[in-house]
């Protein structure tokens, strides 16, 4: 019973610290630890951890997206698209493969333009 609270505890922890720091992180570094605490979470569904994390290192919080411009929400949501079609079969159980899915959502960026 303990260590599952102490696992719980970790995962609120890396949440949180994920939720504070996301906006300085760079993309890959935000991908590597939603992925992460994605697969404790969800049990390991590849899938679906990698379509979330794209999402959520993409695109703005909801709250601060009232504050972009409509050619940058534009931009954000077509490099999500891409992104999500090629980038997301790029990460395993093993390795999120950060830097290859960067490199992927960057070159979506080059496309987006």
């Amino acid at each position: 019973m303990e260590e599952r609270r102490a696992k719980a505890f970790m995962v609120v922890l890396l949440v949180f610290s994920l939720l504070v720091g996301q906006s300085y992180a760079a993309f890959s570094e935000c991908y590597k630890e939603c992925f992460l605490i994605c697969l404790i979470i969800s049990g390991g569904c590849l899938d679906s951890c990698a379509f979330k994390c794209l999402k959520d290192c993409i695109l703005p919080l909801p709250a601060t997206s009232s504050s972009l411009d409509d050619k940058q929400q534009i931009h954000d949501f077509c490099k999500l698209g891409c992104a999500s079609s090629l980038c997301t079969n790029l990460s395993s159980k093993n390795d999120p493969g950060e830097k290859k899915v960067g490199s992927c959502v960057d070159s979506c960026s080059n496309r987006c333009t």
